[in-house]
């Protein structure tokens, strides 16, 4: 009998960056998919990392992350998954909430792409919610 462990590359990608930013790193390398760019435009859009690169070539391909800090400050104080291929989390476009009081964001999956709780409510879509970050 075989047991198929299925990865789940985002929650990977946020714990390298949780775990980075707290030893001080200044990149980190993350596995590369479409959903991970999407993640790190909508980090560096909110200046939660510098910038991103695309690197290497089909099978390796990662994405070099540029971590931010403000006078040796991360720029992240917290970034969770929240919705698990286990256990995933959805929210109807009247139940968009902000997070830390406005001061981080969620991250959402929708319809019309990944985006951010506040650019979901500005186009009135839900969504799987991704992750959360402050």
């Amino acid at each position: 009998m075989s047991h198929v462990t299925r990865v789940d590359n985002i929650a990977n990608m946020l714990t390298k960056i949780r775990n980075s930013y707290k030893a001080g790193h200044k990149t980190v390398d993350v596995s590369f998919s479409r959903i991970n760019g999407e993640i790190a435009d909508i980090l560096k859009k909110n200046k939660f990392i510098d910038d991103f690169e695309k690197r290497g070539k089909k099978i390796k391909k990662h994405l070099e992350l540029a971590l931010s800090y403000k006078e040796k400050i991360p720029a992240i104080e917290e970034i969770k998954r929240i919705s698990k291929p286990g256990k995933k989390v959805y929210i109807g476009k009247n139940d968009l909430y902000s997070v830390k009081h406005g001061y981080g964001i969620a991250i959402i999956s929708t319809s019309k792409g990944v985006m951010t709780n506040k650019e979901a409510k500005k186009h009135g879509v839900g969504g799987e919610v991704i992750a959360e970050v402050w």
